[in-house]
């Protein structure tokens, strides 16, 4: 029997173009696998030109769900061309946003992007309620958890089903062998699915507070655009006084109380079921990681002693062997186009981010079935994607919640090992699991439990220092043009819920004439390069074994472990209403 080709498009839910294409042997496991981004990015040319401190609010409309961070690393970049220092406020106030994002981004993308992916919502009209109870009693001390209540969340399902229509849940699928949690668990994974889609938006009003909007909160070159007086009363504008500093501590406690009641115990309750996805998915996750740092607890430091999120790539799997990253090297990233739509001067050969050029060249090669609007299968020897190849030091890498967790635990940074070992001893595993795809589940719930706690910390810290006498919140000695150099460059490095990012600027003459971004998902959903490397994604997909091949629930639980997001806004259904989303298997 020949080969057989699957073809997932969109892969994502909410979050962009991806289209995966995978080949299975003759015993249904995946032997080859190809990460097409099908949308080209263009917010590169468009800041061309340009006022830089405009920039951080062109770029962060590269993506809804990611809410500011993108803004975060572009006034980094600004300030870092510069030579701008921020007050210590600002740095705090960054750094609750941030968290915020965290804690929210993690709660969103395991119910409601993920955890479909584990949780079979249709099994769950057989569940006892009762016995649904007693579980969750059992694992938390979650309030919600009486028969009456989960009664309720079931009756609530039955009526969607008898509908036809499911609604949210509709396009999964539900039955398919591959899900394997009992009836009760899925009741349970589905009623916290509602609760959470609820619960998160608490948690953003930090944005509005702060940043006066989300999913796209005003940031500022020179610190935060948030007037500080602890004495006034008013509740109108992005005012930090006393009210607000209490509403958000409340909002930090009640986050902490959700992730540790409902989010960690659900998928400490899930994991025993899938044990045997502790070993599949782990592609580039056992060899090759990186890490930019964040979370500065002094402002403007980025050194090891002032990051919560630590700095560094694993190569060979080296965990004993942690290499420094420096975004400024021109020799360490490069990105590379051999199999992207687009061009460069000299064709493969890679450029660093401050040279990078976004030249688009759509055409289609080798290998290629069907046409340019209807296209069956893209050829790995040829261009198949609009994502660009970034390397570090030559090497494809994994960015992530799992790089940073298991970057920290080989650093043996406090917080990360306490949360890594106490997870590993309750699910009854090494820490060789964390190299798979339910260990990149689980290290982005514990780095949900270590945000929500540097929420807690931030505003506690930021009360601290305005009630010593510091209220200031940005610095404008360098605001005018007039006191910039005539060109200048700078790069801002974060870490995005989904991994490492970085802005790069360049600035001649008061405008941008240069701006490149490399995103956690060029990283991860990155095609191969010149030297045929696979990308994460691809690369995680090797070995799979699929239950059911017009069914492909095991690449997208792999694939959705990452948290895909390529781009925001993705409509899966047509003006008409009709479903774009198909699977191919020949």
């Amino acid at each position: 029997m020949a080969n057989q080709k699957i073809v997932v498009d969109p892969i994502t839910r909410i979050e962009g173009h991806l289209r995966m294409q995978a080949v299975m042997d003759d015993n249904n496991v995946i032997v080859d696998a190809m990460s097409t981004g099908t949308m080209w990015r263009g917010l590169e040319v468009i800041l061309k030109g340009r006022d830089p401190r405009d920039a951080w609010a062109f770029v962060e409309r590269i993506c809804g769900v990611c809410t500011g961070i993108h803004a975060l690393s572009a006034v980094r970049a600004v300030e870092d061309a510069l030579g701008i220092k921020i007050p210590k406020n600002a740095n705090i106030i960054r750094n609750l946003m941030n968290a915020t994002l965290y804690c929210q981004d993690h709660l969103t993308h395991f119910y409601q992007l993920h955890g479909l992916d584990w949780i079979d919502v249709v099994s769950a009209l057989n569940a006892d309620p009762k016995k649904t109870s007693e579980i969750q009693v059992v694992i938390s001390n979650h309030a919600l958890s009486s028969p009456a209540y989960f009664k309720e969340i079931q009756d609530r399902l039955k009526k969607f089903v008898a509908s036809g229509q499911l609604g949210i849940f509709a396009n999964a699928y539900w039955g398919n062998p591959a899900y394997k949690l009992p009836p009760e668990v899925n009741l349970l994974g589905v009623t916290h699915y509602l609760e959470s889609l609820d619960y998160q938006r608490q948690i953003v009003k930090v944005h509005t507070i702060l940043g006066g909007k989300n999913p796209h909160p005003n940031y500022l070159v020179g610190g935060v655009p948030c007037p500080i007086n602890m004495n006034d009363t008013g509740a109108q504008g992005t005012m930090v006084n006393q009210i607000w500093v209490n509403y958000i501590r409340d909002i930090a406690k009640d986050t902490i109380k959700f992730i540790e009641e409902v989010y960690y115990p659900d998928l400490m309750a899930m994991a025993p079921f899938y044990k045997d996805w502790f070993k599949i998915g782990g592609g580039l996750s056992n060899q090759n990681l990186l890490c930019y740092g964040d979370f500065p607890r002094y402002a403007n430091d980025l050194s090891e002693k002032s990051l919560l999120m630590p700095n560094g790539a694993i190569i060979d799997g080296k965990l004993d062997e942690i290499h420094p990253v420096d975004l400024k090297d021109p020799n360490q990233i490069k990105e590379f186009v051999d199999h992207s739509w687009y061009q460069y001067p000299q064709p493969d050969a890679g450029l660093h981010p401050w040279d990078g050029i976004t030249d688009p060249k759509f055409e289609l090669g080798a290998g290629t079935e069907g046409t340019k609007t209807d296209i069956k299968w893209l050829g790995a020897e040829s261009r198949y994607s609009w994502i660009k190849a970034p390397r570090w030091n030559g090497h494809a890498m994994e960015t992530g919640p799992l790089a940073r967790m298991v970057l920290a635990y080989a650093k043996k940074m406090p917080e990360q090992t306490e949360l890594v070992n106490e997870a590993l001893s309750k699910a009854g595993v090494p820490i060789q699991a964390m190299f798979s795809t339910l260990g990149r589940t689980l290290a982005r719930c514990l780095e949900a439990r270590m945000m929500a706690r540097e929420m807690l910390r931030c505003v506690d810290e930021l009360e601290a220092n305005i009630k010593a006498g510091d209220e200031v919140a940005a610095n404008m000695e360098k605001w005018e043009p007039s006191t910039w150099p005539l060109e200048c460059k700078g790069v801002g490095p974060a870490e995005a819920p989904r991994g490492a990012l970085g802005h790069w600027c360049v600035i001649k003459d008061g405008v941008i004439a240069n701006w490149q971004a490399v995103v956690p998902s060029t990283w991860n959903a990155s095609p191969r390069d010149p030297k045929g490397q696979l990308g994460a994604y691809e690369a995680a997909l090797l070995g799979t074994p699929v239950a059911v091949a017009n069914q492909p629930l095991e690449i997208l639980r792999t694939i959705h472990s990452f948290d895909p997001c390529l781009a925001c806004a993705t409509h899966v259904l047509s003006t008409e209403g009709q479903e774009l989303c198909k699977v191919q298997v020949r």
